[in-house]
Order: C-alpha cells, then structure tokens, then sequence
C-alpha cells in the first residue's frame, strides 16, 4: 500500500483507541492476469478470508449492494455492533468483489455509496466513517 494509505488508516486507528480497536488483517490477493478464471479466483479468496476468521465475528461485508448509512445511520450501526459483544469484521473485497458463498456468510452489507473507490482509499474512509460515527455518539464536535 502506498505511504498515504497506511498513514490514513494509522491515524484513525489511533483516534479510535481505547473504545475501538480498529486491527487490520490483510489476505494476500492471489495473482491474476488477462486469462484468469474469475470466479475460480473469488472461491480461493472466500477460502482465505473464510479461514481468517476464526473468532467467530460478526461478518460486515462491504459490497455495492448492502445497505447505505448516513453518518448518523452508522454511529446506530456502530452501536448496536458494540452490543453484540464479538469482534466485528469488515471485509473489503478484491477487484472483482466477494464470492457469492462470502456474501452470504456474512451478517450483514454495508455499501460506502454508488460510486465504485480504490481498495486502498476505501481502507482509509471505513476507518474515518467509523471515527465519525464514534464521535456522534460521544457527542464529539468532529462530525458537524
């Protein structure tokens, strides 16, 4: 990931702590190239991101069909995530998105909005979205 990236995401992840523990765990993308076979490539990735959770987490995945929030929607969803009292997973998808099997194993989808983002900024505005959300229900002035 490009420096800007991985310093984006640092900082909301700092700014999180101690009531999020916002952790990054990445699933190397597996090689393609002009002939792959797309679908065999999504089900080797459903394997890895499928054998990535292991504690048994709420599943978010982030897809361009799931429900969209407005800040104040999120710090809800945020909340209510909170409650559940298990690590929370958000799962950004490769370039061609998530296997049908991870879709329906997660819980829940989320969609960041219409448009299509770069993997690498959607890791930065998931951080910030959850950072915004935090401080609405802190009653924090950062979101107006």
């Amino acid at each position: 990931m490009p420096d800007w990236v991985t310093q984006g995401f640092n900082e909301y992840q700092k700014r999180l702590k101690p009531e999020i523990d916002l952790q990054l765990h990445e699933i190397t993308l597996i090689k393609r190239n002009k002939n792959a076979d797309i679908t065999r490539l999504q089900q080797q990735e459903a394997k890895q991101i499928s054998q990535a959770l292991k504690q048994q987490p709420h599943v978010v995945a982030l897809d361009s069909r799931g429900a969209q929030h407005t800040s104040e929607q999120l710090s809800v969803r945020l909340n209510d995530w909170k409650h559940l009292r298990k690590p929370i997973a958000l799962l950004i998808g490769g370039p061609e998105g998530f296997a049908k099997e991870t879709i329906n194993e997660s819980h829940e989808q989320w969609s960041l909005a219409k448009l299509t983002y770069p993997h690498p900024l959607v890791r930065v505005i998931v951080a910030e979205q959850l950072y915004r959300a935090q401080c609405i229900l802190n009653g924090h002035p950062y979101h107006k």
